[in-house]
C-alpha cells in the first residue's frame, strides 16, 4: 500500500516550490556546461600566450579533455553512491563546493609560466570533473523524486536544459570579456598578444563560479527528499513534516495512520537478487549513455573543420588574440541558440506526451542519419567545402542529440530503480557514459588525425564518422530492446520487490515491455496483484 506523502507527492499540482528546485538542481548542470564549453575559445588564448600561435597542441588539448572526463567518472561512483548511503542532501552541498572552488582555482592556476600554469589547470579540470560528475545523479535522483508522476520527466528535462544555457553563457562571458580587454588594451595586433590576456582567460574561468555560489545556500536549505526519508531511512513521519514545509499539504492529509511495518528488502548491489531484478535496467541505462557520450562527445571532429573554415580564415585577415577566442565562442553561441537549447525545449515539451523511449529512438536515429551524411561523402565533398550544409547538419547532431538520448539518458536512471540503489544506479550508468565520452572526445580525435600535421585526415574522418553513424544504430536497438518505459509510472512501483518469483517477475516484464510499451505499466500491476 503507497504511503499517503509519497502519493501526495505524485499528485500534486506544480507549485512554486518545484521550479526552486529545478533552479537550485539546474544550476549544477549550468556551471557544468559554462566550465565544460568555454575551454575551446579559451584554448585559442592560452596557446597565444603560451604556445606564440593559435592551436594548442592536440596533446595538451586531449590531456585537458581526459582529465575533466576522468574527474567526472569517479565523481558520479562516489557521490552516487555516498547519495544512497548517508543522504541526497547531505552530499549535495559538497559537490556544489567542489565545483566552485575548483573553477576558481582553474582561474589561479598558481603560476605564469607553461609547464606550472598547464599542471595546475588539469588538476584543477579533475578536481572540477570529480564535482560535476557528483551534481549528475544527486541533481537528477533529488528533482526526481520532489516531482509528481505526471510531469516528472519535463522537471528533471528542464533540469537538464540548463546545460544550454551554461553554454550560451559561457560563450557570451567570454565574448564581453574579450571585448572589453581587447578596448582597454593599449596595442592589439594580430602577432602580439597582450600580456593582460593572461588575466583575461582566468577571469573568464572563475566568473562561472559564481551562479553556482549563489545557490549554495538554497542546497543547504533543502529538505532531504521524502521518499529517502521514509523508503530508505524509515522514517515517515519526518518525511510528512519535510514536505509539509515545502508543499502546499497539510499534515493532516499525509500523516499516515499506522506505523510502517514492512521490512525492506536485505539484498545488495552486488546480489545476484539485483541483477535478476535490475540488472537488465542498469545495461540498457549504461549501455545507451555509453554509446550517445561517444558520439556527442565526438563533436571535436567537426570543431576544428568548422573553426578551420568559419575562423582561421575568416576573410582574409588574420585575428588577434581576443578577436579568436570571440569568434569560437561567437560560434558556440549560435550552434546554442539554433539547435541544442531547441532539442532541450521541445524534450521538455515531449517527455510526457510520446514517452522516454520513443524519443531516445527518434534522437538514435536521426543522429545515425546525419553521422552518414557527412561520413559517407566526406572524402569526396565536406573535406573540401566546409560550408553552410555542412554547419547544418553540424547542427543537426546537437539537436537530434538533446531532443534524444543526451537528455533521456539524464532521466531514465533517476525513474527506474528503487530508492535505496536510485542515486547509485544513476552514479554507475553516468560513469559507463563518461568513458564512452573519453572514447569519443579523445580516441577518435586522434584516429581521426594526421599524426605529423595534426590537422584532420579525411580517410580517418570518413571511417571514423561512418562508425559513430554504427554507434547510433546500436544506441537505437538497445534502446527498442532493453529500455523500460518510465512515462506515468510512479516511482515507488520499484519498491514493490515483495515477490518471492522474481525471475518469472523480470521474465515477464521484459515480454510486456518489448512487445506492448505504452501498456507495460498496467500489465506488471496486474502480475503483482
Amino acid at each position: 500500500m503507497a504511503l499517503k506523502v509519497l502519493s501526495a507527492l505524485d499528485t500534486a499540482k506544480t507549485q512554486y516550490y518545484h521550479f526552486k528546485a529545478i533552479i537550485i538542481a539546474g544550476m549544477g548542470l549550468f556551471t557544468d556546461a559554462y566550465d565544460l564549453f568555454c575551454i575551446p575559445p579559451l584554448m585559442r588564448l592560452i596557446g597565444r600566450i603560451y604556445y606564440g600561435e593559435a592551436n594548442v597542441p592536440n596533446a595538451i588539448v586531449s590531456t585537458m579533455l581526459f582529465l575533466a572526463l576522468l574527474g567526472t567518472v569517479i565523481g558520479q561512483l562516489v557521490f552516487g553512491r555516498l547519495g544512497d548511503l548517508i543522504g541526497r542532501r547531505r552530499v549535495y552541498g559538497l559537490a556544489l563546493m567542489l565545483m566552485v572552488l575548483s573553477s576558481v582555482g582553474c582561474g589561479f592556476s598558481i603560476c605564469t609560466t607553461k609547464k606550472c600554469v598547464l599542471v595546475s589547470l588539469g588538476f584543477f579540470r579533475f578536481l572540477l570533473g570529480v564535482g560535476i560528475g557528483g551534481d549528475y545523479p544527486l541533481s537528477a535522483t533529488i528533482m526526481s523524486e520532489f516531482a509528481n508522476k505526471r510531469t516528472r520527466g519535463a522537471f528533471i528535462a528542464a533540469v537538464f536544459s540548463m546545460q544550454g544555457f551554461g553554454i550560451l553563457a559561457s560563450s557570451t562571458v567570454t565574448m564581453v570579456v574579450c571585448k572589453i580587454f581587447e578596448k582597454s588594451s593599449a596595442t592589439v595586433s594580430e602577432d602580439r598578444t597582450p600580456p593582460e590576456a593572461d588575466v583575461a582567460w582566468r577571469l573568464i574561468l572563475m566568473l562561472g563560479s559564481i551562479p553556482a555560489a549563489l545557490t549554495y545556500y538554497w542546497r543547504m536549505m533543502m529538505p532531504e527528499t521524502a521518499r529517502y526519508t521514509a523508503l530508505v531511512e524509515r522514517n515517515v513521519v519526518q518525511a510528512a513534516k519535510d514536505m509539509e514545509k515545502v508543499l502546499d499539504v497539510s499534515m493532516s492529509q499525509i500523516a499516515e495512520e499506522f506505523p510502517l511495518t514492512q521490512n525492506p528488502p536485505q539484498y545488495s548491489l552486488l546480489s545476484r537478487q539485483f541483477l535478476r531484478r535490475h540488472g537488465r535496467d542498469l545495461f540498457s541505462c549504461s549501455a545507451a549513455w555509453f554509446l550517445v557520450d561517444v558520439a556527442f562527445y565526438s563533436s571535436n571532429l567537426f570543431q576544428s573543420l568548422i573553426y578551420h573554415s568559419f575562423i582561421d580564415h575568416h576573410g582574409d585577415k588574420r585575428l588577434n588574440a581576443y578577436d579568436e577566442a570571440f569568434q569560437v565562442a561567437r560560434l558556440q553561441a549560435i550552434v546554442a541558440i539554433c539547435s541544442t537549447i531547441p532539442g532541450y525545449l521541445v524534450t521538455f515539451y515531449f517527455i510526457d506526451r510520446i514517452g522516454r523511449v520513443k524519443i531516445q529512438l527518434i534522437g538514435f536515429f536521426s543522429m545515425s542519419l546525419v553521422y552518414f551524411a557527412i561520413g559517407i561523402p566526406f572524402k569526396f565533398y565536406w573535406d573540401e567545402n566546409t560550408n553552410m550544409g555542412f554547419m547544418f547538419l553540424y547542427c543537426l547532431t546537437f539537436f537530434f542529440a538533446n531532443f534524444g538520448p543526451n537528455t533521456t539518458t539524464f532521466i531514465v536512471p533517476a525513474e527506474l530503480f528503487p530508492a535505496r540503489f536510485r542515486s547509485t544506479c544513476h552514479g554507475i550508468s553516468g560513469a559507463v557514459g563518461k568513458v564512452g565520452a573519453i572514447i569519443g572526445s579523445v580516441g577518435f580525435l586522434w584516429a581521426s588525425r594526421d599524426h605529423k600535421s595534426g590537422n584532420p585526415n579525411a580517410t580517418g574522418m570518413t571511417v571514423s564518422l561512418i562508425i559513430l553513424g554504427v554507434v547510433c544504430l546500436v544506441g537505437f536497438v538497445v534502446t527498442y530492446f532493453f529500455t523500460f518505459e518510465t512515462m506515468g509510472r510512479s516511482l515507488e512501483d520499484n519498491e514493490n520487490e515483495e515477490d518471492d518469483d522474481s525471475g518469472q517477475f523480470c521474465f515477464l516484464r521484459c515480454l510486456t515491455d518489448s512487445t506492448q510499451r505504452t501498456h507495460s505499466s498496467r500489465i506488471e500491476q496486474n502480475i503483482a496483484a
